[in-house]
C-alpha cells in the first residue's frame, strides 16, 4: 500500500493535474453545448474517461521527452524524471499505455471523435514538443492546436460533425493558449535561455511578446462571445462572460501599458480562471 501511495505521488506530477483537468473541463464543455449530460450519462462517462487518458498520456510522453531540458531549468529539476526518482523507461511505458487506452475508448465510442482525440495528441508530442519546441517560438501556435482539440472533439460528440461554432471554440482556446503561455516564458524566461527553448522574449523581446498577448486575449474573449451567442447562451450568462473578458482585456493592456512581473503573473493565474469560468458558463 505504501509502495502504491508513493507511485501515486510520483505520477500526479507527470499528469500536471490542473492544466489537464482544464482540457478535461473544455472537452465536457464542448459536448454540454450540444446535449444534455444529464440523458447522456454513460456518454459522458466515457467522454470524461477518454479524454483523461489521453491528455494524461500525452502529456507523460511529453514529460519524458522534455527530461533532459527539465533538467536545465531550475523550476522543473524536482520533477520525478529529472530528479531521478522514476525511471525513464517507466515512464515511456505510462505515457503510451495511458495514450493508447484513451485513443482507444474515444475511437470506440465514435470515429470522428477517436480521429480529432487522436490528432490532438499526434500534434501535441510529435509536431510540437519532438519537432518543434526546441526549434522555433512559434511551436506554440501548434501547442495550441492540439490544447483546442478536447473542446472541438466533445462538440464533435455531441453533434456528429464538425460544425462552425466547434471551430470557433478551438479559435478561442487557440488564441488562448498565448496569453497563458506567453505570460509563463515571461516569467521563467532565464530558465527557458538556460534550457536552449526559443521563446518570444528571447526571440522577439519582451515588447513584442506583451502586444501579442494583448491581441490574443483580444481575439479569445471575442471569438469564445461569438460561439456562446452560437449555441444559444443566455444574455445573462453572456453578461457575465463578457465581465470576465473585460478582466482579461485589462490586464493585457496593463501587461503593454505598465508591464512589471506583478501584472504579468496576474494575467497568467486570471487567464487560467477566465478559461475555467467561461467553459462552466457554456456548460449551462
Amino acid at each position: 500500500m505504501d509502495k502504491l501511495k508513493t507511485k501515486l505521488r510520483l505520477y500526479l506530477p507527470l499528469i500536471k493535474s490542473l492544466q489537464t483537468i482544464l482540457l478535461l473541463v473544455t472537452g465536457l464543455a464542448g459536448y454540454m453545448t450540444a446535449r444534455c449530460p444529464v440523458t447522456t450519462a454513460g456518454t459522458m462517462i466515457g467522454l470524461t474517461l477518454s479524454l483523461f487518458l489521453s491528455v494524461s498520456g500525452s502529456t507523460i510522453l511529453n514529460m519524458w521527452y522534455d527530461r533532459d531540458i527539465d533538467a536545465k531549468m531550475p523550476r522543473t529539476q524536482k520533477r520525478p524524471l529529472p530528479s531521478g526518482k522514476m525511471d525513464a523507461t517507466e515512464a515511456l511505458r505510462l505515457g503510451l499505455v495511458i495514450s493508447i487506452l484513451g485513443v482507444g475508448i474515444a475511437v470506440a465510442m465514435d470515429a470522428l471523435y477517436g480521429l480529432i482525440i487522436f490528432g490532438g495528441l499526434f500534434i501535441d508530442v510529435v509536431i510540437y514538443t519532438i519537432w518543434l519546441k526546441r526549434k522555433t517560438a512559434w511551436s506554440i501556435v501548434w501547442g495550441g492546436i492540439s490544447g483546442g482539440m478536447p473542446i472541438l472533439a466533445g462538440r464533435a460528440l455531441g453533434t456528429g460533425t464538425v460544425d462552425w461554432i466547434g471551430i470557433a471554440l478551438t479559435l478561442a482556446v487557440l488564441f488562448w493558449i498565448p496569453t497563458h503561455i506567453l505570460t509563463f516564458s515571461i516569467r521563467y524566461r532565464k530558465d527557458y535561455k538556460l534550457a536552449g527553448v526559443p521563446t518570444f522574449p528571447s526571440t522577439y523581446g519582451e515588447t513584442f511578446t506583451r502586444n501579442t498577448i494583448a491581441i490574443s486575449s483580444i481575439l479569445a474573449a471575442v471569438i469564445i462571445g461569438i460561439a456562446a451567442y452560437g449555441v444559444g447562451t443566455e444574455w445573462g450568462f453572456l453578461r457575465l462572460m463578457a465581465v470576465l473578458s473585460a478582466g482579461l482585456l485589462s490586464l493585457a493592456i496593463a501587461s503593454v501599458v505598465k508591464p512589471s512581473e506583478t501584472v504579468n503573473f496576474g494575467l497568467f493565474k486570471y487567464a487560467s480562471l477566465y478559461m475555467l469560468s467561461a467553459m462552466i458558463l457554456l456548460m449551462f
